[in-house]
């Protein structure tokens, strides 16, 4: 099959024509327009500093459904200590930054670079990317991100600097999700550390089907934490 190459025409292909990795299209932007159209065709924005922007649909896609995070013994001793304070959306800024930070370090994944941290910041102003804060003695110790339509959460990107911080963050997010009843959340890469907190791979056309059934509810815009 070919790769697309996209223009500033707002379109995309359709997500079963991506290459058997899962590579669709290369170019277009990153303006929310285009992001929001992508997400809702089950599409991705993922790529490094040096590369032009690339678009992927994946099969199978990496998922995690809300009722299916594991919670460790350890987790739950952490949880019930009281040892973190957890806010959504008082720094998504901090977050990304961090986020990205954590990816150079690591080298595990995708670079966040400048293109990426602005376009999930103005997602952000437009209520649509939601970060998670976790605190210790007010210092950001870890924190999650990532773009909500309808009833589906597109996780982007988590990070911590103390141990189980991230974790903290996620089980939050999950337990926020689970009240409005939201479908799943894309967890989009499949790693050992996101199946072991629960995730799993299901085929592009469930994933669209859970999508489709998703995008049918209004999206809850704006800061969380209200």
């Amino acid at each position: 099959m070919a790769v697309y190459m996209l223009t500033k025409d707002l379109v995309f292909p359709l997500p079963e024509l991506a290459e058997e990795d899962g590579l669709l299209a290369i170019g277009g932007d990153l303006r929310p327009e285009r992001l929001l159209l992508a997400y809702s065709m089950g599409i991705f924005p993922w790529f490094d500093e040096d590369s032009p922007i690339i678009w992927w649909s994946l099969d199978p896609r990496l998922v995690l459904f809300p009722d299916k995070l594991k919670v460790s013994a350890s987790l739950r001793q952490t949880l019930r200590s009281g040892h973190f304070r957890v806010t959504f959306d008082e720094e998504f800024g901090q977050v990304i930054a961090a986020c990205a930070d954590s990816k150079r370090q690591h080298h595990d994944g995708t670079w966040i670079d400048s293109r990426m941290v602005k376009a999930y910041k103005a997602l952000h102003q437009a209520g649509y990317a939601h970060s998670v804060e976790v605190w210790k003695e007010n210092q950001l110790v870890g924190g999650l991100y990532g773009v909500s339509l309808g009833r589906i959460f597109f996780g982007e990107s988590m990070f911590f600097r103390v141990s189980n911080a991230s974790k903290v963050a996620l089980w939050h997010l999950v337990e926020r999700l689970r009240e409005w009843d939201f479908r799943l959340i894309d967890a989009q890469q499949d790693t050992a550390h996101l199946r072991s907190l629960g995730a799993e791979t299901i085929s592009r056309k469930a994933f669209m089907e859970f999508l489709r059934q998703a995008l049918q509810h209004e999206t809850i815009r704006g800061n969380w934490s209200q």
